[in-house]
Protein backbone atom coordinates (compact mmCIF):
# COMPACT_ATOMS: atom_id res chain seq x y z
CA UNK A 1 0.00 0.00 0.00
CA UNK A 2 1.32 3.72 -0.89
CA UNK A 3 2.58 5.36 2.32
CA UNK A 4 1.51 8.73 0.42
CA UNK A 5 -2.33 6.66 -0.09
CA UNK A 6 -2.26 6.41 3.99
CA UNK A 7 -1.22 9.23 5.46
CA UNK A 8 -3.04 12.28 6.56
CA UNK A 9 -2.48 15.06 8.97
CA UNK A 10 -4.85 13.94 10.83
CA UNK A 11 -4.25 10.64 11.95
CA UNK A 12 -2.64 9.33 14.41
CA UNK A 13 1.12 8.13 12.78
CA UNK A 14 1.20 4.65 14.66
CA UNK A 15 -1.63 3.37 12.64
CA UNK A 16 0.44 3.57 9.80
CA UNK A 17 3.99 3.05 11.08
CA UNK A 18 4.78 0.25 9.03
CA UNK A 19 3.97 1.70 5.81
CA UNK A 20 6.34 4.56 6.80
CA UNK A 21 9.23 2.18 7.53
CA UNK A 22 11.31 3.18 3.88
CA UNK A 23 10.90 6.66 4.67
CA UNK A 24 12.50 6.25 8.02
CA UNK A 25 15.30 3.64 7.59
CA UNK A 26 16.07 6.55 4.91
CA UNK A 27 15.72 9.10 8.15
CA UNK A 28 18.39 7.14 9.60
CA UNK A 29 20.83 6.78 6.85
CA UNK A 30 20.44 10.71 5.93
CA UNK A 31 21.33 11.82 10.10
CA UNK A 32 24.59 9.26 9.88
CA UNK A 33 25.70 10.74 6.56
CA UNK A 34 24.90 14.07 8.29
CA UNK A 35 27.11 13.15 10.91
CA UNK A 36 29.82 11.65 9.20
CA UNK A 37 30.37 14.56 7.00
CA UNK A 38 30.35 17.44 10.15
CA UNK A 39 32.79 15.64 12.32
CA UNK A 40 35.01 14.64 9.22
CA UNK A 41 35.37 18.72 8.88
CA UNK A 42 36.06 19.02 12.75
CA UNK A 43 32.79 19.53 14.24
CA UNK A 44 31.90 18.68 17.34
CA UNK A 45 28.27 17.44 18.55
CA UNK A 46 26.57 19.30 21.23
CA UNK A 47 23.16 19.22 22.91
CA UNK A 48 21.60 22.22 24.61
CA UNK A 49 18.92 22.22 26.83
CA UNK A 50 15.20 22.12 25.45
CA UNK A 51 13.10 23.74 28.52
CA UNK A 52 14.71 27.41 28.73
CA UNK A 53 13.60 30.65 30.12
CA UNK A 54 14.29 32.16 26.79
CA UNK A 55 12.92 30.66 23.63
CA UNK A 56 14.15 32.65 20.93
CA UNK A 57 13.12 36.58 19.93
CA UNK A 58 11.42 35.76 16.50
CA UNK A 59 8.47 38.41 16.50
CA UNK A 60 6.03 35.44 14.72
CA UNK A 61 6.71 32.56 16.09
CA UNK A 62 4.22 31.34 19.38
CA UNK A 63 6.97 29.24 21.42
CA UNK A 64 5.06 26.05 24.21
CA UNK A 65 4.82 27.15 27.56
CA UNK A 66 5.63 25.02 30.44
CA UNK A 67 6.42 25.32 34.16
CA UNK A 68 10.20 24.49 36.46
CA UNK A 69 9.03 23.70 39.75
CA UNK A 70 12.20 23.04 42.25
CA UNK A 71 12.73 20.59 44.83
CA UNK A 72 11.95 23.78 47.42
CA UNK A 73 8.71 24.49 45.46
CA UNK A 74 9.68 27.28 43.94
CA UNK A 75 7.91 27.91 40.15
CA UNK A 76 9.55 29.59 37.21
CA UNK A 77 7.90 29.93 33.58
CA UNK A 78 10.15 27.82 30.73
CA UNK A 79 9.68 27.63 26.99
CA UNK A 80 10.47 24.82 24.41
CA UNK A 81 12.83 26.38 22.24
CA UNK A 82 12.42 27.29 18.99
CA UNK A 83 16.05 27.00 18.08
CA UNK A 84 19.18 26.06 19.93
CA UNK A 85 20.79 28.66 18.23
CA UNK A 86 21.05 31.02 21.92
CA UNK A 87 22.84 28.44 23.55
CA UNK A 88 24.94 27.28 20.80
CA UNK A 89 26.61 30.80 20.54
CA UNK A 90 27.27 30.69 23.89
CA UNK A 91 28.89 27.22 23.42
CA UNK A 92 31.21 28.67 20.55
CA UNK A 93 32.06 32.14 22.84
CA UNK A 94 33.24 30.00 25.64
CA UNK A 95 34.99 27.29 23.47
CA UNK A 96 36.00 28.73 19.88
CA UNK A 97 34.88 25.00 19.01
CA UNK A 98 32.83 24.43 15.21
CA UNK A 99 29.26 22.84 16.74
CA UNK A 100 26.51 20.88 15.47
CA UNK A 101 23.27 19.72 16.77
CA UNK A 102 20.14 17.65 15.68
CA UNK A 103 17.57 19.48 18.00
CA UNK A 104 14.02 18.65 18.48
CA UNK A 105 12.27 22.40 18.36
CA UNK A 106 9.01 23.32 19.11
CA UNK A 107 6.61 26.01 17.10
CA UNK A 108 3.04 26.87 18.62
CA UNK A 109 0.22 26.85 16.36
CA UNK A 110 2.13 25.42 12.96
CA UNK A 111 0.64 22.15 11.43
CA UNK A 112 1.17 21.53 7.41
CA UNK A 113 2.70 19.48 4.56
CA UNK A 114 5.73 21.26 5.45
CA UNK A 115 5.56 22.21 9.00
CA UNK A 116 4.85 20.21 12.31
CA UNK A 117 4.67 21.93 15.72
CA UNK A 118 7.69 19.64 16.96
CA UNK A 119 10.76 18.96 14.05
CA UNK A 120 14.56 18.16 14.07
CA UNK A 121 16.20 21.10 12.98
CA UNK A 122 20.02 20.22 11.95
CA UNK A 123 22.53 23.22 13.10
CA UNK A 124 26.02 24.10 12.68
CA UNK A 125 28.12 27.30 13.94
CA UNK A 126 31.34 27.46 11.87
CA UNK A 127 34.02 29.98 13.67
CA UNK A 128 36.41 31.77 11.14
CA UNK A 129 34.18 31.15 7.99
CA UNK A 130 32.55 33.45 5.71
CA UNK A 131 28.54 33.30 4.93
CA UNK A 132 30.41 32.09 0.95
CA UNK A 133 32.33 29.64 3.30
CA UNK A 134 29.61 28.34 4.56
CA UNK A 135 27.27 28.46 1.15
CA UNK A 136 30.50 26.24 -0.03
CA UNK A 137 30.24 23.75 3.04
CA UNK A 138 26.69 23.84 2.61
CA UNK A 139 26.34 22.86 -0.71
CA UNK A 140 29.18 19.93 -0.48
CA UNK A 141 26.29 18.53 2.73
CA UNK A 142 23.39 18.53 0.31
CA UNK A 143 25.72 16.94 -2.54
CA UNK A 144 27.02 14.06 -0.02
CA UNK A 145 23.33 13.27 1.14
CA UNK A 146 21.35 13.82 -2.18
CA UNK A 147 21.52 11.89 -5.46
CA UNK A 148 23.32 13.69 -8.49
CA UNK A 149 19.57 14.07 -9.80
CA UNK A 150 15.74 13.51 -8.25
CA UNK A 151 12.56 14.28 -8.89
CA UNK A 152 10.99 16.04 -6.25
CA UNK A 153 6.95 17.45 -6.48
CA UNK A 154 7.18 17.29 -10.44
CA UNK A 155 10.28 19.43 -10.47
CA UNK A 156 13.93 18.15 -11.59
CA UNK A 157 16.65 19.15 -9.48
CA UNK A 158 20.54 18.39 -10.72
CA UNK A 159 22.43 18.43 -7.96
CA UNK A 160 25.82 18.20 -9.57
CA UNK A 161 25.67 21.40 -11.08
CA UNK A 162 26.70 24.65 -8.95
CA UNK A 163 24.07 25.92 -6.54
CA UNK A 164 22.62 29.19 -8.12
CA UNK A 165 23.43 32.28 -5.79
CA UNK A 166 21.39 34.91 -6.17
CA UNK A 167 20.93 38.19 -3.99
CA UNK A 168 17.30 39.45 -2.51
CA UNK A 169 18.20 42.46 -5.12
CA UNK A 170 18.69 40.37 -8.21
CA UNK A 171 15.74 37.81 -7.15
CA UNK A 172 13.09 41.09 -6.99
CA UNK A 173 14.11 42.79 -10.08
CA UNK A 174 14.38 39.38 -12.00
CA UNK A 175 10.79 37.87 -10.97
CA UNK A 176 9.42 40.80 -9.43
CA UNK A 177 10.31 43.96 -11.53
CA UNK A 178 12.00 45.54 -8.61
CA UNK A 179 14.21 47.56 -7.36
CA UNK A 180 14.01 46.47 -3.88
CA UNK A 181 16.64 48.12 -2.09
CA UNK A 182 15.45 51.84 -2.65
CA UNK A 183 11.76 51.31 -1.39
CA UNK A 184 12.99 49.82 2.13
CA UNK A 185 10.39 51.03 4.36
CA UNK A 186 8.25 52.98 2.03
CA UNK A 187 4.94 50.65 1.40
CA UNK A 188 3.74 53.08 -0.90
CA UNK A 189 7.17 52.92 -3.09
CA UNK A 190 7.52 49.10 -3.46
CA UNK A 191 3.89 48.80 -4.29
CA UNK A 192 4.11 51.08 -7.04
CA UNK A 193 7.49 49.65 -7.98
CA UNK A 194 5.06 45.76 -8.04
CA UNK A 195 2.50 46.91 -9.94
CA UNK A 196 0.03 45.80 -6.69
CA UNK A 197 -2.42 47.63 -4.75
CA UNK A 198 -1.17 47.98 -0.91
CA UNK A 199 -3.34 45.94 1.44
CA UNK A 200 -5.49 47.77 4.46
CA UNK A 201 -2.41 48.31 7.16
CA UNK A 202 0.06 46.46 5.27
CA UNK A 203 3.44 47.50 6.22
CA UNK A 204 6.55 47.47 3.70
CA UNK A 205 7.70 43.98 5.65
CA UNK A 206 4.22 42.20 4.76
CA UNK A 207 4.54 43.57 1.45
CA UNK A 208 8.38 42.13 0.97
CA UNK A 209 7.20 38.81 2.21
CA UNK A 210 4.22 38.47 -0.18
CA UNK A 211 6.56 39.12 -2.67
CA UNK A 212 8.78 36.85 -1.72
CA UNK A 213 6.06 34.25 -1.26
CA UNK A 214 3.77 34.93 -4.33
CA UNK A 215 6.77 36.20 -7.04
CA UNK A 216 10.58 35.34 -6.19
CA UNK A 217 9.94 31.63 -4.14
CA UNK A 218 7.80 30.17 -7.01
CA UNK A 219 10.89 30.70 -9.32
CA UNK A 220 13.63 29.78 -7.04
CA UNK A 221 15.27 26.32 -6.68
CA UNK A 222 13.39 24.74 -9.47
CA UNK A 223 16.01 23.57 -11.66
CA UNK A 224 18.82 23.50 -9.18
CA UNK A 225 19.06 24.85 -5.61
CA UNK A 226 19.30 28.46 -5.13
CA UNK A 227 20.97 30.34 -2.22
CA UNK A 228 18.71 33.56 -1.49
CA UNK A 229 21.33 35.86 -0.05
CA UNK A 230 22.32 39.81 1.16
CA UNK A 231 18.72 40.43 2.68
CA UNK A 232 17.51 44.07 3.04
CA UNK A 233 18.68 44.89 6.88
CA UNK A 234 15.79 45.58 8.10
CA UNK A 235 16.08 41.38 7.71
CA UNK A 236 19.31 40.73 9.36
CA UNK A 237 17.35 39.32 12.72
CA UNK A 238 20.69 37.76 14.05
CA UNK A 239 23.45 38.36 10.91
CA UNK A 240 26.03 41.26 10.68
CA UNK A 241 25.10 43.87 7.96
CA UNK A 242 27.51 44.22 5.20
CA UNK A 243 30.53 45.88 5.54
CA UNK A 244 30.54 47.07 2.05
CA UNK A 245 26.92 47.99 1.92
CA UNK A 246 25.06 48.46 4.84
CA UNK A 247 21.84 47.89 3.08
CA UNK A 248 21.88 44.48 3.69
CA UNK A 249 22.20 41.80 5.85
CA UNK A 250 24.99 39.09 5.36
CA UNK A 251 22.05 36.07 5.39
CA UNK A 252 20.92 33.47 3.15
CA UNK A 253 17.99 30.91 2.89
CA UNK A 254 18.49 27.76 0.67
CA UNK A 255 16.12 26.92 -1.32
CA UNK A 256 14.96 23.48 -3.57
CA UNK A 257 11.96 21.80 -5.48
CA UNK A 258 9.47 24.77 -3.39
CA UNK A 259 11.09 24.14 -0.18
CA UNK A 260 13.05 26.89 1.99
CA UNK A 261 15.39 23.95 3.36
CA UNK A 262 18.17 26.32 5.71
CA UNK A 263 18.29 29.83 6.92
CA UNK A 264 22.16 31.38 7.47
CA UNK A 265 23.65 33.71 9.25
CA UNK A 266 27.31 35.64 9.12
CA UNK A 267 27.02 36.06 13.02
CA UNK A 268 26.62 39.16 14.66
CA UNK A 269 28.77 39.54 17.87
CA UNK A 270 27.76 43.33 18.84
CA UNK A 271 26.31 42.86 21.74
CA UNK A 272 25.07 46.53 21.82
CA UNK A 273 23.66 46.47 18.63
CA UNK A 274 21.94 42.81 19.49
CA UNK A 275 19.99 44.14 22.59
CA UNK A 276 18.65 47.11 20.59
CA UNK A 277 17.45 44.45 17.65
CA UNK A 278 15.81 42.59 20.42
CA UNK A 279 14.09 45.45 21.94
CA UNK A 280 12.99 46.38 18.92
CA UNK A 281 11.08 43.09 18.51
CA UNK A 282 10.17 42.31 21.55
CA UNK A 283 8.30 45.53 21.26
CA UNK A 284 7.16 44.97 17.99
CA UNK A 285 5.85 41.61 19.29
CA UNK A 286 3.93 43.14 22.32
CA UNK A 287 2.25 45.29 20.02
CA UNK A 288 0.72 42.23 17.49
CA UNK A 289 0.69 40.16 19.78
CA UNK A 290 -0.56 41.72 23.45
CA UNK A 291 -1.77 38.56 24.64
CA UNK A 292 1.25 36.16 24.53
CA UNK A 293 3.71 35.51 27.39
CA UNK A 294 6.46 37.97 27.81
CA UNK A 295 10.30 36.70 28.63
CA UNK A 296 13.47 38.28 29.70
CA UNK A 297 16.07 39.02 27.20
CA UNK A 298 18.73 36.80 27.31
CA UNK A 299 21.60 37.97 29.17
CA UNK A 300 23.63 35.18 28.72
CA UNK A 301 24.23 35.29 25.18
CA UNK A 302 24.76 39.11 25.26
CA UNK A 303 27.52 38.87 27.73
CA UNK A 304 29.05 35.98 25.26
CA UNK A 305 28.88 37.75 21.95
CA UNK A 306 31.81 39.82 22.57
CA UNK A 307 33.91 36.73 23.40
CA UNK A 308 32.71 34.67 20.21
CA UNK A 309 35.03 34.69 16.98
CA UNK A 310 33.87 35.47 13.74
CA UNK A 311 31.10 33.22 12.70
CA UNK A 312 28.62 32.06 10.11
CA UNK A 313 25.69 29.60 11.65
CA UNK A 314 22.97 27.67 9.64
CA UNK A 315 19.46 26.33 10.55
CA UNK A 316 18.56 23.46 8.41
CA UNK A 317 15.61 22.09 8.74
CA UNK A 318 16.43 18.11 8.70
CA UNK A 319 13.01 16.56 8.20
CA UNK A 320 12.68 18.90 5.03
CA UNK A 321 16.17 17.26 3.90
CA UNK A 322 14.84 13.96 4.49
CA UNK A 323 11.33 14.71 2.33
CA UNK A 324 14.09 15.28 -0.47
CA UNK A 325 15.92 12.43 0.09
CA UNK A 326 13.26 9.60 -0.11
CA UNK A 327 10.61 11.85 -1.97
CA UNK A 328 7.91 12.40 0.82
CA UNK A 329 5.23 14.61 0.33
CA UNK A 330 4.57 15.20 3.51
CA UNK A 331 6.66 16.11 7.17
CA UNK A 332 4.56 13.73 8.75
CA UNK A 333 5.61 10.77 6.23
CA UNK A 334 9.26 11.23 8.08
CA UNK A 335 8.42 11.21 11.59
CA UNK A 336 8.87 8.07 13.39
CA UNK A 337 6.06 9.77 15.72
CA UNK A 338 4.03 12.90 15.31
CA UNK A 339 1.51 14.94 17.38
Amino acid sequence: MSVLATTDLHTPDPLHLRDRLPYLARRGLVMRTVRAFLEARGCVEVETPYAVPVPGEEVHLLPFGTEQETPDGAKRPLFLHTSPEFAMKRIVAATGLPVFQFARVWRNGEGSALHAPEFTMLEWYRPHLSLSGLMDETEALLKAVLPPTLTYAETTLNLSAPFERLTMQEAFARHAGVDLLPTEGDAQALARAASCPLRAQESWEDLFFRLLLERVEPAIGRDRPTFLTHWPASQAALARTDPHDPRVALRFELYAAGMELANAFEELTDATEQRARFEQDRARRKALYPERRDWPVDEGLLAALPHMPPCSGIALGFDRLVMLACGARRIQDVLWMGN
